[in-house]
């Protein structure tokens, strides 16, 4: 991730030491939803940045219902972020709403959150609409001294989303999950390093990529990680890469070749 700029950090810091006893309180309490959205948007103003006049909208009007909270940034619809008391344990049902939402209007970012625990996700425009949890973050064990968890803060800050960190951050967690990594093991070059590097260790042995390939798949890759829409998913973006390194590859040796031509040609 980026350095995060001093200002910010320090806004952070001083976030999280202003808020977290606050949280505590208000759990303590028992405050219901409309307190706990109060605390919320203070949140999203203190810790991460954004005006909460005009940046932040209250139960933003979706198709006849609303969403507790909306950030809109230069006039455009950011992110939604549905909002329990902050007594209630946040449920796999409390966000289907909220994906919902976020489908409807087109949107890739949903929060759900009730003051202390804040889920990201992305959601995932396939028939039918699913989700990925991205981020997960528990305000009152946040460590302001951390980097790691000021990092993670970052990622939801105006700043941060305005840099598109949540989304990098998305694509890094992608590249190294183990279902693009297991898909990646399968591919042709991979295979051929591997190949190439027990022949080295074993070079009276005859090996072939079928072989290997017939024992990672059946020895090593754990079957959750070669099926299923997430494995599919990884291998088809992995697909798409090869295939656009390759016709890149063949555009540049097509053009070296008429260069070639041309510089060889005798003139008349």
């Amino acid at each position: 991730m980026a350095t995060i700029p001093k200002k910010i950090t320090d806004r952070v810091v001083s976030g999280i030491k202003k808020y977290q006893p606050l949280l505590v309180a208000a759990r303590s309490r028992d405050v219901g939803e409309a307190d706990t959205v109060t605390l919320i948007k203070d949140m999203l103003s203190d810790i991460f940045g954004y005006d909460k006049y005009s940046e932040v909208t209250s139960e933003f009007a979706i198709r006849g219902t609303y969403c507790d909270l909306a950030i809109k940034l230069d006039n455009r619809l950011a992110i939604l972020i549905e909002a329990k008391a902050i007594g209630i344990e946040l449920k796999e049902q409390h966000i289907k709403q909220a994906i919902d939402y976020a489908a409807n209007q087109g949107l890739d970012w949903v929060v759900l959150t009730n003051g202390i625990t804040w889920f990201v996700y992305k959601v995932i425009f396939e028939k039918p609409i699913d989700k990925e949890l991205v981020v997960a973050l528990d305000m009152t064990a946040i460590n302001s001294r951390s980097k790691d968890d000021v990092e993670s803060l970052y990622l939801l800050c105006k700043e941060g989303w305005i840099k598109s960190a949540l989304g990098d951050y998305h694509t890094q967690r992608q590249a190294l999950s183990r279902f693009f990594i297991g898909a990646m093991l399968q591919t042709d070059p991979v295979l051929d390093v591997i190949r190439r590097e027990l022949r080295r260790v074993s070079p009276d042995v005859k090996i072939d990529t079928d072989d290997i390939k017939s024992v990672l798949l059946n020895e090593v890759i754990k079957r959750e990680v070669q099926e299923g829409d997430k494995a599919k998913e990884a291998s088809k973006k992995i697909a798409k890469a090869t295939s656009k390194k390759a016709k890149s590859s063949a555009a540049q040796v097509k053009s070296l070749e008429a260069s070639i031509s041309a510089d060889i040609t005798p003139s008349e």
